[in-house]
């Protein structure tokens, strides 16, 4: 088996693997139990995911308070590895005092029975009202910042969801070491917060690149042929990972054979980015086919965010969803993303197209030249994706 590659994680140094082990789909409840109700089954799955990621080189373990018994199983394995030999990472949400957010990372800490952690993120600084609570003083990074000093985590880095002018900014803080955030060929829009991130040297860490990245794993007929001789997933991966300034991407797996795809798709890396770059031509030209080039390349241009919209109808979510399941068949990927509008807080801003005013969103567009097509996309995505509303896994 060749080893897997490893780039530079920014200016933390780490020798990061370019796949990591997110710690999100394996676990037993998205809430704390009692350690004794953690069934011995998913116990030992969990153990055995962990067990095969090492063992294929995927030696960044990726966690976070927010993801229920996930840190406490995790902490029943761990010690049993060498402590160098792990790249440990955990994420805790932006509490209002430092004192909280200390008490909450002593709990993560306790919970995966370890000193340290290489990579401590503030979980989820989604919009500019959590960025500017988690800089206050006295608060959540100036607490994080102390306990690197204290050597009790070495990188402090942050988790986003959030617009890209928001992560930038917390980029150009330049308190950050690194950065969890969305990027892949679904979702381009963060390349300027990577091209930020490069020139301040931070690890760029790609969030979920198989679910939110289009639902790869469970592909369209349309997709699996364009994407060929890749899989959707294969050429999503090295999609990302043609640029060198993306570092990691993560895999969610839920089980031991979640990573054999990936690692599949980095035999012969040169030529199968290269190949990934061509497939990425290929559905491009299917999206102006179907689409029209005009719409596909000047879509989003100038499209008001759904903070501007009557409502607050996310009509830039909305019409990128449109888009896909129109020229991909990605539908399930659509509905999936749709009906989580309004259902988790700041993680899925905005509202879906229930309720509108033709006459206040065409107000609301302005002179965006594609103003007139707006409304009956917003219908139509909400007669094709709407379904019983879906509730964000994570409690934070």
């Amino acid at each position: 088996m060749n080893p897997l590659q490893r780039r530079r994680f920014g200016r933390t140094g780490l020798d990061m693997p370019v796949f990591s082990c997110g710690g999100m789909r394996y676990q037993h409840a998205w809430k704390d139990v009692p350690p004794a109700e953690i069934p011995e089954a998913s116990q030992r799955n969990l153990e055995a995911t962990l067990r095969r990621a090492v063992e294929l080189g995927i030696n960044h373990i990726e966690t976070a308070r927010g993801y229920g018994t996930s840190e406490m199983q995790l902490g029943r394995v761990l010690p049993t590895f060498a402590r160098a030999s792990l790249i440990v990472q955990t994420k805790v949400g932006p509490k209002d005092t430092g004192r909280e957010f200390r008490a909450v990372f002593d709990q993560s800490l306790a919970y995966l029975q370890l000193d340290y952690v290489d990579l401590l993120g503030v979980h989820g600084l989604n919009n500019p009202a959590l960025l500017e609570q988690a800089l206050q003083p006295g608060g959540t990074v100036e607490e994080a910042l102390k306990l690197k000093r204290e050597g009790r985590c070495r990188w402090v880095g942050f988790s986003t969801h959030g617009p890209t002018a928001t992560v930038v900014r917390a980029i150009e803080t330049g308190l950050f070491d690194y950065v969890n955030l969305h990027w892949y060929w679904v979702n381009p829009f963060h390349w300027t917060a990577i091209e930020a991130a490069r020139r301040h040297d931070l690890g760029v860490f790609i969030i979920s690149p198989n679910d939110k990245g289009g639902k790869l794993y469970q592909p369209s007929d349309k997709i699996r042929p364009l994407c060929a001789p890749l899989t959707p997933m294969q050429f999503n991966d090295l999609y990302c990972l043609a640029r060198p300034e993306v570092h990691t991407l993560s895999i969610g797996a839920s089980r031991p054979t979640d990573f054999d795809e990936h690692v599949a798709a980095l035999k012969n890396y040169d030529e199968q980015t290269a190949l990934a770059l061509r497939i990425a031509r290929r559905l491009d030209e299917e999206m102006v086919r179907v689409l029209g080039a005009d719409w596909w390349q000047h879509w989003h241009e100038d499209l008001p965010a759904w903070t501007e919209m009557p409502g607050q109808v996310n009509v830039q979510e909305i019409v990128r969803l449109w888009n896909f399941a129109k020229g991909l068949d990605l539908v399930e990927f659509a509905r999936m993303r749709y009906n989580l509008l309004g259902q988790g807080d700041h993680w899925f801003p905005g509202l879906n197209a229930a309720q509108f005013s033709r006459a206040e969103i065409l107000a609301a567009l302005g002179d965006y030249r594609f103003a007139d097509r707006i409304p009956d996309i917003l219908s139509e995505a909400h007669a094709w994706f709407h379904q019983a509303p879906k509730q964000r896994l994570s409690s934070e």
